[in-house]
């Protein structure tokens, strides 16, 4: 695991050159997408990067984390809503390329199954953008999920709600109690994971997550058995991180052609 302690904005840019390169490589690659705060710098990175220099989406496939169970197809927070008002939209990216979990299913766990073998169809999830919950929760898998887990329901933790409650004009009872969500075993199959963190509210989350051990109950712990994750936290994030100046000296001293 790598981990790089840089402010927010040099975050985005880091984040942003790996799918570019990615995407001028191979313009067919698979994206992971994830909704929240943190990859909001990411997103602006690419559409100035689509608006500018023609970095070029037509050809590449997107899979999404999570969407809320029971809001409807209209509802703003809808996470096939937001992920289309926050990048896919601004670059022109053909809605039917990019999926999503399947939140008003009849039968969501024959969804949840259908949703899995279309990553599968894909080829798998080249680079997963990640963000992780104060709980330390990636995509909905929230404290007690299985390490191999699959994408399923869940049943969203009072913390996750009331840090969601923001998005809800501040009204918790507005947050949907369930979630699709990919499972921890499904995120951990993509071949490149990179995780946004920021502020001090995700320090003992990213602390867990970096140095703790690996259990259930701080699901991203999960990312140290990965081979190739990337974590991208700015200072407040990094505060009780007992190796940090490590990280700093690590990455100071990566060569710059390198990259993520």
């Amino acid at each position: 695991m790598e981990v790089i302690i840089a402010p927010v904005d040099q975050q985005a840019r880091l984040a942003a050159d790996a799918i570019e390169k990615l995407l001028r490589r191979e313009a067919d690659s698979t994206l992971g997408l994830a909704t929240g705060s943190s990859p909001l710098a990411v997103y602006g990175e690419l559409i100035h990067r689509h608006e500018q220099r023609g970095l070029s989406f037509a050809r590449a496939q997107g899979f999404m984390l999570d969407e809320y169970v029971g809001l409807p197809a209209d509802h703003p927070q809808r996470y096939r809503n937001v992920i289309a008002e926050e990048l896919v939209d601004r670059v022109h990216w053909n809605a039917e390329r990019v999926h999503g979990p399947d939140g008003l299913a009849a039968d969501i766990p024959a969804a949840c199954a259908e949703y899995e073998q279309a990553i599968a169809e894909a080829g798998g999830v080249d680079l997963q953008l990640l963000g992780i919950g104060t709980d330390g929760h990636i995509g909905f898998n929230e404290p007690g999920s299985s390490l191999s887990s699959r994408t399923r329901i869940k049943s969203l933790a009072p913390q996750t709600r009331s840090d969601n409650a923001r998005f809800f004009d501040g009204d918790v009872d507005q947050v949907p109690v369930h979630c699709v969500t990919q499972g921890l075993g499904t995120i951990s199959e993509a071949r490149h994971l990179v995780l946004l963190a920021s502020g001090r509210h995700k320090a003992e989350a990213v602390h867990q997550l970096v140095e703790g051990p690996i259990s259930a109950l701080w699901p991203a712990t999960v990312m140290q058995l990965h081979p190739h994750a990337t974590v991208l936290v700015d200072e407040a994030a990094a505060s009780r991180l007992q190796l940090a100046d490590y990280y700093r000296q690590t990455y100071a001293a990566k060569p710059a052609w390198q990259g993520l």
